[in-house]
């Protein structure tokens, strides 16, 4: 087995030499990414219902699930970007964000095509609706991506630009060869999947931060084409029936979902099922996709969202996409001393103990947390991997 060659060029990664990878790891190239799958069931009618996500999508053969990732072939369901991703970016761990897992340090970002939701606000719009397959232009078999991220010393690997939940098998296969390698797997999604295969994916996951878009089942009906209770019921389950560590964002969209009564119902929610210790990030909002006209989130909508989330009893509340430190960083919920300081990505002050107990006062932080943080700060490198 060749060694991987990594070159920096500009503060850019590009993996110049890659190992040919033998086995069942890589997509024959005949399959072109397919991988069959299962969670799919027999119609009367001859369809077959695909059951990965409550959308229940009903499909003949050479009909694509409206995640367009799943399609039903020869009178089942199949992945059809097995292995196959719209790129590679070394990210630091914030910008997931996951502020109490593994601080400071670097993660191997990738993402395939398709959703399973239809949000008309989208930021990541361009990977997550398309219905093109020159979008996954790059390959890597699961053990390529463990392989390239312990080279670039990634200590995870996320799942993120669109839902993992519709490429789980490809998801899975990448934890599971992680793992081997002492490497933690992150999942950013929008928690809209079904009980089984729901535990079949975060039995696998060491840490999710999960999109819980809105506290009402209009906004989730009208604007993303969804349902709330799915995604409530899966954040109580990888609360309460996982070691999973969870973080939760919520998009504050003006005018949508951002008014004080849902926020307190929202936060309340969280207290009471999830408990005052789950991280909660309130991120900014910009024009997007299909919801141009909507004016950006203010930073004083943010602070009010923060205010009313501490009130409520969470203990880290995060505001994100804009630049404050003071609602970017992590305090002592009993002494109330700044513990990590955060400007944008960049790590400053961390006065945390070996224990994860905070230095004045003892108090016990929730999370991941190393004895010393990691430096990756701001950087963002894109990966090209030349070949499976």
């Amino acid at each position: 087995m060749k060694p991987i060659v990594i070159s920096s060029h500009n503060g850019w990664y590009q993996l110049s030499q890659i190992t040919t990878w033998e086995g069942t790891e890589k997509p024959k190239p005949d399959n072109h990414g397919k991988k069959a799958t299962q969670y799919w069931r027999k119609l009367d009618d001859g369809r077959v219902q695909c059951e990965v996500c409550p959308r229940f999508c009903k499909l003949r053969n050479g009909q694509q699930g409206l995640c367009f990732v799943r399609a039903c072939e020869n009178d089942q369901i199949v992945l059809n970007t097995y292995g196959r991703s719209s790129g590679f970016c070394i990210d630091p761990i914030e910008k997931k964000p996951l502020n109490h897992f593994l601080p400071g340090t670097p993660v191997l970002s990738f993402g395939t095509a398709g959703c399973n939701l239809a949000c008309k606000f989208c930021q990541n719009w361009d990977m997550s609706k398309s219905r093109e397959m020159d979008k996954l232009a790059d390959e890597a078999s699961p053990r390529k991506l463990a392989e390239v991220a312990e080279k670039t010393g990634c200590k995870s690997i996320a799942f993120t630009y669109n839902d993992p939940v519709i490429f789980l098998e490809y998801a899975v296969d990448a934890a599971l060869a992680a793992r081997e390698k002492q490497i933690k797997s992150v999942a950013v999604t929008a928690g809209y999947v079904c009980p089984e295969p729901r535990a079949k994916f975060f039995e696998h996951m060491d840490a999710a931060n999960v999109d819980l878009k809105a506290f009402n089942e209009g906004f989730y009906h009208k604007i993303c084409g969804g349902h709330l209770t799915p995604v409530l019921e899966t954040l109580k389950y990888l609360k309460h029936e996982t070691s999973v560590w969870l973080e939760v964002t919520t998009l504050l969209i003006p005018g949508e979902n951002d008014s004080s009564g849902e926020l307190e119902a929202m936060t309340q929610w969280i207290v009471e099922n999830l408990g005052a210790n789950v991280p909660l990030h309130f991120s900014a909002f910009h024009p997007d996709y299909r919801m141009l006209s909507h004016p950006n989130t203010s930073v004083e909508t943010l602070s009010r969202a923060r205010d009313i989330a501490i009130s409520a009893g969470l203990h880290y509340v995060y505001t994100g996409n804009v630049h404050d430190s003071p609602g970017g960083s992590t305090y002592c919920p009993n002494c109330k001393t700044r513990l990590i300081e955060r400007d944008w990505y960049q790590l400053g002050e961390w006065a945390l103990d070996g224990q994860s107990c905070c230095k004045r006062c003892g108090t016990w932080i929730a999370g991941v947390f190393e004895e010393l943080p990691g430096t990756w700060g701001r950087q963002r490198q894109v990966v090209r991997i030349n070949g499976s």
